[in-house]
């Protein structure tokens, strides 16, 4: 889907089409999320959409498919799996062992998923196949809902009020951030490692 197309929804449909395509972000369907959000904020610099509304519809998509993928986990993850994992090697003590791993690192791995792709949607399913505790699983969803669009819309907001962008360029601004992210993620998981293998 290009920029032109997503402009042309944005027209249409307003706050309910960032919405939506935040919730299908999460629950699997692919769509541009860094690029929406940091698009999101250049609009708002151009008075095309509210500040506080444009936030309210980013942070509600990304928690309520949070949610809605957490349920479908929890509720249709086990016989899915039982079903069908054994066509993709996922046997029930791979999945247990996995599980485990999961729950004890569960709500960093949920609160710092939201900025890796891939991770971003499996992470609610995975959670709610491990039957993370409901309380803990909402309360991080919804802080990693918010740490992940604010920034996003927020340098959108201040790069394009300093920058004249073309929206065109928008999506190869969200792949950018993504890759500096993933760099500093490598290097300092990098960092930890020579300092462990140097006590």
């Amino acid at each position: 889907m290009n920029i032109d197309t997503i402009l042309h929804y944005i027209d249409l449909y307003g706050y309910l089409i960032i919405f939506l395509f935040l919730f299908f972000g999460i629950v699997g369907i692919p769509a541009p999320e860094e690029s929406l959000l940091f698009l999101i904020g250049v609009l708002i610099v151009h008075h095309k959409l509210s500040f506080g509304w444009a936030v309210v519809s980013s942070i509600s998509g990304a928690f309520i498919g949070m949610l809605t993928a957490y349920v479908c986990g929890k509720y249709i993850g086990h016989p899915f799996i039982n079903k069908y994992g054994k066509y993709v090697g996922i046997t029930n003590a791979r999945l247990e062992k996995a599980s485990s791993k999961f729950t004890k690192n569960g709500y960093r791995t949920i609160l710092f998923g939201f900025y890796l792709p891939g991770l971003r949607q499996i992470n609610p399913y995975f959670a709610g196949i491990s039957h993370i505790q409901l309380g803990g699983y909402l309360l991080f969803s919804l802080i990693g809902s918010i740490l992940w669009t604010v920034p996003f819309i927020v340098a959108g907001y201040y790069i394009g009020g300093t920058f004249p962008i073309n929206p065109a360029y928008v999506p190869y601004l969200g792949v950018l951030f993504l890759v500096l992210f993933l760099l500093y993620v490598s290097i300092n998981f990098l960092k930890k490692r020579i300092k462990s293998r140097n006590r």
